[in-house]
């Protein structure tokens, strides 16, 4: 497991993103692909988009590269701030909690499991006329697989009663759209909430820099 830095009083920020860097290095890349998508010239940023998707044509092409690279293109460069926070909220404290070997483990199970699944589905649907054809190319891209990951096993850092009220809240959120007719991003946002719930054994053993109080998870998300 790599050990994290013990914290910096004097220097909160510093310590914060240290004590997280996958999430940091992660954020940082999205920003800067972000960046491209935003100065491109039109069409360009259309080019990249799909080249950089993990929809049907790509992973038969590019399995590999479509897996991974989809993980660090957002669609709309105007999320970025928003993901920022989610970031900063989700994937900053569990990774400080578990560790970045077995934090880095569950989101990149899940991109990868709802990815497939997601886009399984999809062919499925196309094949039997249920979706057009066109829908081999959609763009598939984005970070949110492995934030819903993130917010699921979170749910193992809060105390009894909270956990249960989270627990609810974030089930309806990502279930809701898929019982009323969601898309196949919605099924894959409920798969990576269920890998992340699913990963339940892997936070028994916690990072040893770990902060064990509720509290401690509110000061966590304080930069």
């Amino acid at each position: 497991m790599i050990q994290h830095p013990e914290p910096e009083p004097s220097r909160p920020l510093r310590s914060w993103i240290r004590s997280s860097p996958g999430t940091h290095i992660w954020l940082l890349v999205v920003a800067v692909t972000s960046l491209v998508v935003a100065i491109s010239p039109d069409r360009l940023d259309h080019v990249l988009l799909h080249r950089n998707s993990s929809n049907i044509h790509q992973l038969v092409k590019y399995p590999v590269r479509a897996l991974l690279s989809s993980a660090f293109w957002i669609e709309n460069p105007a999320s970025l701030a928003l993901y920022a926070v989610l970031f900063e909220f989700f994937h900053a404290p569990v990774e400080r909690w578990l560790g970045t070997l077995r934090w880095l483990l569950i989101v990149a199970t899940a991109h990868i499991v709802a990815t497939l699944l997601s886009q399984k589905v999809l062919l499925m649907a196309i094949q039997d006329n249920r979706a057009p054809h066109s829908m081999t190319h959609v763009v598939d891209i984005g970070v949110s697989y492995g934030l819903a990951a993130s917010i699921g096993v979170l749910t193992y850092r809060l105390p009894n009663p909270w956990r249960w009220f989270y627990l609810l809240g974030v089930v309806a959120f990502f279930g809701l759209p898929l019982l009323t007719g969601g898309t196949f991003t919605d099924l894959g946002h409920a798969t990576s909430l269920a890998v992340g719930l699913l990963a339940w054994p892997l936070t028994l053993h916690r990072d040893p820099h770990a902060h064990g109080s509720a509290a401690d998870v509110s000061r966590e998300t304080r930069v």
